[in-house]
């Protein structure tokens, strides 16, 4: 497993400076040839992408709209318009690439980005499909977004339970995604920017391997973001590593004059 490395960032904003520090990582797993996961961490758009498709369409879906979001970042303003023009021209990407040959190509995409053009900053949400936004908030650990997926929806129908949901047959079956004839509209959360807030970003095979329980286990047990992702990777491989795993731990201090 490659070395993991905490990056830091100070932000100042007016009255307030923010202390963000964050580390991320992804790893084949221990069943899968090609890892088609992809993630961006770079202040303030940190985002994990896991593909889907046969052949290479996933590791092409994930990998082009990472590339995309990127380029948001570069160009200084992440906004959900800016986002959701990215995610237009990843989707033309992976229809007009040679080696998507699969109409099932696509990708999830969540995360967090630091909204600073307002008076008072916050953090927006942004999700597509099974990926996960997890937020560790006065000991207490809360799933932030919601799973596009078929099992999610009979959860919510009254139909199935949290606990049969977990061996469910189409438990991998997700019902968005950013993809050739999918919407490409994210569900955004605006949540406050609170002292001591810690932020878990992941494809679901993080969630396959690991309870929410467990996650917020190794989150208490390292209190640095690298450690945290070493951490909860390990776990994950040793539990099965059936997919591709990508987790981004983001932790936020917050001081005010």
């Amino acid at each position: 497993m490659p070395e993991v490395t905490t990056h830091t960032r100070s932000v100042p904003l007016g009255r307030t400076t923010l202390e963000l520090s964050w580390a991320a990582s992804t790893d084949t797993g221990r069943r899968r040839e090609v890892n088609q996961d992809a993630v961006l961490a770079e202040f303030p758009l940190f985002v994990v992408a896991d593909g889907m498709g046969g052949h290479l369409g996933g590791e092409i879906a994930s990998a082009s709209t990472v590339d995309r979001l990127r380029a948001v970042v570069d160009g200084g303003t992440v906004s959900t318009k800016n986002i959701e023009k990215a995610l237009s021209r990843a989707v033309k990407d992976i229809v007009s690439h040679p080696e998507t040959t699969d109409e099932g190509t696509g990708t999830t995409l969540t995360g967090v980005y630091l909204e600073t053009h307002t008076e008072e900053p916050h953090w927006v949400t942004l999700n597509i499909g099974d990926s996960r936004v997890y937020l560790l908030r006065d000991d207490e650990i809360v799933q932030v977004t919601t799973d596009h997926s078929v099992v999610q929806e009979l959860i919510a129908a009254g139909r199935l339970s949290p606990e049969e949901a977990e061996n469910h047959p189409y438990g991998n079956v997700i019902t968005r995604a950013v993809g050739p004839s999918d919407s490409v509209k994210p569900d955004y959360l605006r949540l406050d920017v609170i002292d001591g807030d810690r932020f878990v970003i992941c494809s679901d095979g993080l969630t396959k391997e690991l309870t929410d329980f467990g996650i917020r286990h190794f989150l208490e047990a390292n209190v640095d973001p690298a450690a945290a992702v070493e951490a909860m990777m390990a776990a994950a491989l040793e539990n099965g590593g059936r997919d591709n795993i990508t987790i981004v731990v983001l932790d936020v201090s917050r001081s005010d004059a």
